[in-house]
């Protein structure tokens, strides 16, 4: 899909200054890190959604400084700034809908402080979330963010989107693991945010503010981040259920007690029925013929308590005596070989559905934990109703479900159904008190459904925080949250 034209929420602006901005921008720019190149501004106008915009500069700058001066001078122009990383993202959040600049901050990617007895490392925002990973964990650290993506992610990106992955359930989002920030506003000036102590209440929590914000007030340059002592033993549980239903009261078991698993991660029945049927070698899989959900469940902490914590852990899952009938099989790993085994299972699943649907719609969405049966239960009538495949995995400690529709975009029918399904699918999500993002972010693709979920006047609060830090609407206009409608005039007042 191409977005041209009007897009909601555009600058009322010509780019008649394009010219004299690229001229201006070379100015401290060197030629090998600026460039109005057709093909450049062709690349860096797509991420990993079916977005696509070219932007008209693209600029690549190595420090805070250097970002700083492009913003200000944008802004001068009038022109809109869309900020990447490494184009991770599935929501359109660094597609460039009206062209403009587009701030490409994987060159800023060096650390610039470490301290491991303060358990914080502040860097650049450009660094990929697996190279901090490596770094840290030589002094015995993790940051406990871990995107599946954190191969190719930036802590930028993830800071955009509060990305967290698995592990989330036990450690917290991006949001509970950053100590504080730098960033540069849509006016030009430069905010310092947070602490470099786990305790403070000075001011407002400007850096919970930006993280998640997807770069819509302002660019994160640096962050400190609070890391988190690499557990000294972990194993893993592989649990295969009968339907979602016993699965997700043993979640709900797992999450009522008081060894809390390191994650707790889900496929469904509708995706193990494809792993079976599209898997060269099924044996290898081992997935019970009457298997219709698998949980995936890791423990970790010091060697001398993880097989208490592990006992509790594998007994919630089982559940009790009159409940063990709902579980068909329980396994356990505890070396690095035999987790690898029980992992190929959940490993398996990605490529399927790339075999599948290389360009399938990947939404996830977020309800309350004892919800998630009702929830799957509604996805497969969503999919029978539209005739489109939904498959289901995520982070089940959480409640945050993946849901894959694979379809082909290509296809006016099946995009026109997806459309429709997914619709359903957001109201749904809605009407169970859930939320329509957990981590990939809202960008372009959910803006408008963001209506149906927060009420017209906490939206003009927000477009306030909004026309704060960015008064003229240049940092990546048409994302996050949409237009904002007046809400209704009280009885008796007048509007």
């Amino acid at each position: 899909m191409t977005i041209q034209g009007d897009v909601p929420g555009s600058l009322p602006q010509s780019y008649a200054s394009l010219g004299a901005l690229f001229a201006e921008m070379s100015e401290f720019l060197p030629a090998d890190r600026i460039s109005r190149e057709a093909g450049t501004c062709w690349a860096y106008g797509m991420d990993n959604s079916r977005l696509h915009h070219p932007a008209d500069i693209v600029a690549f700058p190595l420090d805070h400084d250097e970002v700083q001066r492009v913003v200000r001078c944008a802004r001068r122009h009038s022109v809109p700034i869309t900020t990447r990383g490494r184009g991770t993202g599935t929501a359109g959040g660094s597609v460039p809908l009206q062209g403009g600049v587009v701030v490409v901050m994987d060159r800023m990617n060096q650390v610039l402080e470490f301290r491991p007895e303060d358990r914080l490392i502040r860097v650049q925002t450009g660094i990929i979330n697996a190279d901090v990973q490596r770094i840290v964990s030589a002094a015995g650290f993790f940051w406990p963010p871990d995107p599946t993506s954190n191969a190719l992610c930036t802590v930028g990106g993830n800071l955009g989107c509060n990305a967290a992955g698995p592990h989330a359930v036990k450690y917290g989002t991006t949001r509970e693991n950053v100590l504080g920030l730098k960033a540069v506003a849509g006016t030009g000036a430069t905010v310092i945010a947070g602490t470099e102590t786990t305790k403070g209440v000075v001011g407002y929590d400007l850096t919970r503010l930006l993280i998640g914000a997807e770069g819509t007030l302002g660019i994160i340059t640096e962050a400190t981040l609070k890391l988190t002592p690499l557990p000294d033993a972990r194993c893993l549980i592989r649990a295969f259920y009968p339907n979602m239903h016993a699965a997700s009261q043993a979640v709900s078991r797992l999450m009522n007690q008081p060894a809390t698993p390191a994650a707790i991660e889900f496929i469904d029945g509708n995706a193990l029925n494809l792993m079976r049927s599209h898997s060269t070698n099924p044996d290898a899989l081992a997935i019970p013929e009457s298997a219709g959900a698998l949980l995936m469940i890791e423990v970790d902490g010091m060697s001398e308590s993880l097989a208490n914590q592990t006992d509790l852990i594998q007994a919630a899952a089982r559940g009790d005596t009159d409940e063990q009938a709902a579980l068909i099989s329980l396994e356990i790993a505890r070396t690095p070989q035999e987790m690898a085994l029980l992992w190929s299972a959940r490993k398996a699943l990605s490529p399927t559905l790339r075999l599948v649907a290389p360009k399938k719609i990947n939404e996830d969405v977020v309800v309350p934990v004892s919800r998630v049966p009702l929830l799957i239960t509604a996805l497969d009538e969503i999919a029978l109703r539209h005739s489109v495949k939904i498959v289901n995995f995520g982070h089940a400690g959480n409640g945050n479900i993946h849901v894959n529709l694979l379809i082909d975009p290509d296809d006016p029918a099946q995009s026109a159904a997806a459309d429709d399904a997914l619709a359903e699918v957001f109201s749904t999500v809605l009407a169970l008190k859930g939320t329509l993002s957990g981590e990939h972010g809202i960008g372009a693709v959910k803006r408008e459904y963001i209506r149906d979920e927060i009420a017209p006047e906490t939206l003009l609060l927000m477009h306030g925080i909004k026309h704060v830090f960015d008064p003229d609407g240049i940092m990546n206009p048409g994302k996050k949250i949409p237009d904002a409608i007046a809400p209704p005039a009280k009885p008796g007042k007048s509007k």
